[in-house]
């Protein structure tokens, strides 16, 4: 890569009975679960650094692995403490895997995220009273984003709601904050009448394949057609020779892709990855970790907790008012939205931002106005490795989100240009 984005590391994936095959910057030729990875040449990213992974620490103390850990080491991927959780952050480089998913197609293991399942004749009254969007506006077979909010109108954590059937929802929530949701939503709608709530999070091993050639990728391990199922909808159906695999239009890269949830046993969790690959081999995929997974989500200003959306920060701050439905029945945190609206609105909002001048804003760092008072803060930044800019996310007050604002991040003692830009960052070509 050019740019100051850094080069690619080749790679050999060798396959037991003498076969190699090399991976150079995306271009996978032909992968199976039980293989090994060389390292060759050079890195991948120079002095990259993976940013607004907060919850990624050096491995201290017994981690939590997904079905696939060991699938990961084999394959040498660099591995960190996510949340309490072993996962992969790269294997053959951010930028490699991050172009592959803009371009092509990547594999990621998100087996750590969690599923909440809510069943019987009281679970939409159930849900609906938990999350802010209208789960009555799903049909069958549909999803939706939405948030889990706390009284005062921030937020428990960001989710996907699936309608499994008139009766059935199921609730995809955020790894770091698992054990917390879990506890909130017994706390908070556990008592009401005519639902069941369960936690199948560990039943599931969830594998996200993303990029323009995904769903090509999915249609040659199963006898689903794809083409019917429209961005976030999902269905049932065999993939891998398992029956009944949830297959879901839906990610967290910007890119059209799929989510499929299989058995969590390793045996039959590594054989599906296995596959995965190998059917991608022809389109370069490539597996993919959570340092890739973060710039694309920050390309496409998809909101991360802890960052964008927290206990601390409101809906409207956060710029997703769109999907809190104030107009349906009473649900946790409406009151307070409604309050702030009343109000004149949020004090504060979260804008886009493009460095203009040389230097990267990473999370934390200070936002200034032109006159040199100190009015936000960065969320997340980083540069963007399919745009080859410099961009961040940042809290600024409301008389400073216009397009074209210009602002300064102050990098290294050193006010950097920066200039309101609209979001998403990046957009795909439908």
């Amino acid at each position: 890569m050019a740019d100051g984005f850094g080069g690619c590391r080749s790679i050999h994936l060798s396959y037991g009975r003498g076969q190699s095959y090399l991976l150079q910057c995306g271009a996978l030729l032909l992968v199976f679960p039980a293989l090994s990875l060389h390292p060759q040449r050079r890195r991948c990213y120079g002095n990259y650094r993976n940013p607004a992974l907060s919850e990624a620490t050096p491995q201290t103390k017994t981690l939590r692995k997904t079905p696939l850990n060991a699938a990961h080491r084999a394959l040498k991927a660099k591995m960190v403490d996510f949340g309490g959780w072993d996962m992969p952050v790269e294997y053959g480089g951010l930028i490699c895997e991050h172009m592959a998913v803009r371009t092509g197609v990547g594999v990621f293991d998100v087996s750590h995220m969690g599923c909440i399942q809510f069943r019987g004749p009281g679970s939409l009254a159930a849900v609906n009273r938990l999350c802010m969007n209208d789960a009555a506006r799903l049909a069958v077979g549909q999803a939706q984003y939405s948030a889990m909010l706390y009284p005062n109108g921030t937020f428990v954590d960001d989710v996907v709601v699936h309608k499994l059937s008139e009766n059935d929802y199921l609730l995809v929530i955020n790894a770091g904050t698992r054990e917390k949701d879990v506890q909130w939503v017994r706390q908070a709608v556990g008592a009401m009448p005519g639902v069941h709530i369960n936690d199948y999070s560990d039943y599931y091993t969830q594998i996200a394949i993303q990029g323009p050639k995904a769903a090509a990728v999915v249609q040659k391990l199963t006898p689903v057609d794809l083409g019917a199922i429209k961005n976030y909808w999902f269905t049932w159906g065999e993939l891998c020779g398992l029956r009944n695999v949830l297959i879901a239009r839906t990610g967290y890269t910007g890119e059209d892709g799929f989510e499929v949830y299989v058995p969590s046993d390793v045996e039959t969790s590594e054989r599906v990855w296995g596959e995965v690959l190998a059917a991608g081999a022809e389109f370069g995929a490539v597996p993919c970790g959570l340092g890739a997974r973060n710039t694309l989500r920050l390309e496409s200003a998809m909101a991360l907790y802890g960052h964008e959306i927290s206990e601390s920060i409101n809906v409207l701050e956060a710029n997703l008012g769109r999907y809190a439905k104030l107009e349906k029945s009473d649900f946790i945190g409406k009151d307070a939205l409604l309050a702030v609206q009343v109000a004149g609105g949020p004090k504060r909002r979260l804008v886009g931002l493009e460095v203009v001048e040389r230097g990267i804003a990473r999370d934390g760092y200070p936002v200034s106005a032109a006159d040199g008072r100190v009015v936000g803060a960065v969320t997340s930044g980083s540069p963007a490795p399919f745009l080859k800019k410099n961009i961040a996310l940042a809290f600024v007050p409301m008389e400073m989100v216009e397009l074209g604002t210009e602002l300064a991040v102050e990098i290294r003692g050193q006010k950097v240009k920066a200039v309101v830009v609209t979001t998403p960052f990046y957009k795909r070509q439908r």
